[in-house]
């Protein structure tokens, strides 16, 4: 049964997703139960590669979404690694490895969901390096940095593994890309495991979160045994524990 968080949540995810439609702001026919495709997530992506964190890193993780496309391409185009989660984190290795020495397509062809689908290697987390920086999709995020997904908790349980498996540091710095659109003034509510930003990048403006949340790693009273047994990688983490 939905708690009190969950509807306050969906009550802000469809009041974006209205405001996004009514202005025509997004690619899709419908951006109902997504990850906004918004336009102007080229430009985002481009105000993103600015910044100084980005051009000092090398390793970036980003989420499979529409929206962040443009950010995973221009991270090949500047040389730098991407992990991409595989959908749910299915199977013994749940990440997607796209290394810019390897691609033979553009970039924006390795970056899409498709095409490392079929064409880039599967690693498991043992095999990743640290990273710089965490890009996240979002439906919608206020300016203190808390955000709002679709509600599956994918992007959240991805960084709580990357944490406990120390790739990810107090100094990864986390991001999201979105339509200003997305950034709402009303208080979300949040709890222990939710991971908010440092930084909101919108085709206009970079906004500075402050003191942003990240849990420490994975908060195993939060997950239903069927989640953990649905995720290998968790799996595996889980029974090493006993």
């Amino acid at each position: 049964m939905p708690t009190e968080h969950d509807q306050a949540k969906e009550l802000v995810r469809q009041q974006v997703w209205d405001a996004l439609e009514d202005a025509a702001a997004v690619h899709d026919v419908s951006v109902h139960g997504r990850i906004p495709n918004f336009k102007g997530a080229d430009a985002a992506a481009a105000r993103l590669a600015t910044l100084p964190a980005w051009q000092a890193a090398a390793i970036i993780k980003a989420v499979p979404d529409k929206a962040q496309l443009p950010v995973r391409a221009q991270a090949l185009a500047d040389g730098k690694t991407v992990y991409m989660a595989v959908p749910r984190l299915a199977g013994p290795r749940p990440f997607y490895l796209l290394d810019p020495d390897e691609i033979t397509v553009p970039p924006i062809e390795a970056a899409s969901s498709r095409v490392a689908a079929t064409a880039a290697p599967m690693v498991d987390v043992d095999a990743l390096r640290p990273i710089q920086i965490v890009v996240l999709g979002s439906v919608a995020v206020n300016r203190d940095g808390i955000r709002i997904g679709k509600g599956a908790g994918y992007s959240d349980l991805e960084f709580a593994l990357l944490t406990e498996a120390g790739l990810i540091s107090p100094d990864t710095l986390v991001v999201t890309t979105v339509h200003p659109l997305q950034v709402v003034d009303s208080a979300i509510p949040a709890t222990d495991h939710d991971v908010s930003v440092d930084l909101i990048i919108t085709p206009d403006e970079v906004i500075t979160c402050p003191v942003p949340h990240r849990p420490d790693g994975i908060l195993w009273d939060h997950l239903a045994a069927e989640k953990i047994a649905a995720i290998p990688a968790l799996q595996r983490r889980h029974a090493s524990r006993s």
